[in-house]
């Protein structure tokens, strides 16, 4: 799971479900906070953050999606609502509740878990967030869907990821895109990403006014899957009364881009939560 080698490789367990089963891991011990990656991505996706939550006295778990990493891809449906069902699953296992980090696609799901099941959930941190559907059109998300189909979906993604990853990039983003495309020529690993491609974010905008908890919206300046990142941010940050934290030089992925600054203002939150509970 652990692409940073001064982190240790963590023992993967897995969560049944309807379907297949969910892959996961956990360290530290403490209150609870789960780590959901997004669409594409891996649960190595927070290999800089997962640790530093440890540390700082807290049980971090982090879940592959379903159709990927070490999940199984024999299930029938994918998308923002699958995942909260896993998602509010896996915290049901660990002994909730939990504050929900959820990057990207993520972030959706981490809504839904949240407004569905709130005794499981007791914030939100959500990290280069896809709540809604945007503005680029029902056109441009078809375009997006193809090139991502099965047969061409792994060297489509190596080729986008760079974008994601404007600005400073983690010392090992090769080896971790390296990582990220073998895992798409797997066998059903290509098609179940292409099955995620067709979420519908629509569910999790539908709910956001239903979302009591706490709430922080972390966003990089640079992100390019918003027209404007920072308003995108404000506008979530407003919907859910949530603090909203820029992060310089860093896009969709600033807990791996500017891991430092990212968990400095996750703990603050944590504790908050935590000191108000």
């Amino acid at each position: 799971m652990n692409t940073n080698p001064q982190n240790p490789v963590q023992t993967t367990r897995f969560l049944a479900r309807p379907d297949g089963r969910i892959s996961y891991d956990v360290t530290g011990t403490g209150p609870l906070v789960v780590l959901v990656p997004g669409m594409g991505d891996l649960r190595s996706a927070y290999r800089y953050l997962a640790p530093v939550l440890a540390a700082a006295g807290y049980q971090v778990a982090c879940t592959d999606l379903r159709g990927h990493g070490e999940s199984d891809t024999t299930f029938a449906s994918y998308g923002d609502a699958d995942t909260a069902g896993d998602v509010s699953a896996l915290i049901e296992e660990l002994g909730g509740p939990a504050v929900i980090v959820g990057n990207s696609m993520g972030a959706g799901a981490a809504v839904l878990a949240a407004a569905g099941h709130p005794e499981l959930v007791s914030g939100l941190v959500l990290v280069g967030p896809w709540v809604r559907n945007g503005a680029n059109g029902t056109l441009q998300r078809a375009l997006f869907r193809l090139v991502m189909a099965r047969p061409w979906a792994a060297a489509a993604w190596k080729f986008y990821l760079p974008k994601l990853y404007a600005g400073q990039r983690p010392g090992d983003f090769e080896d971790y895109r390296d990582q990220l495309v073998a895992n798409l020529h797997r066998p059903g690993y290509a098609k179940a990403f292409s099955l995620t491609t067709r979420t519908d974010h629509a569910l999790a905008e539908a709910r956001l006014a239903d979302v009591t908890q706490p709430a922080m919206v972390i966003m990089g300046e640079l992100d390019p899957d918003f027209p404007d990142a920072a308003a995108e941010a404000h506008w979530i940050g407003q919907t859910l009364h949530g603090e909203v934290v820029m992060v310089p030089d860093a896009a969709h992925y600033p807990q791996s881009q500017q891991p430092s600054l990212t968990a400095d203002a996750i703990i603050r939150f944590l504790a908050s939560v935590h000191r108000h509970a």
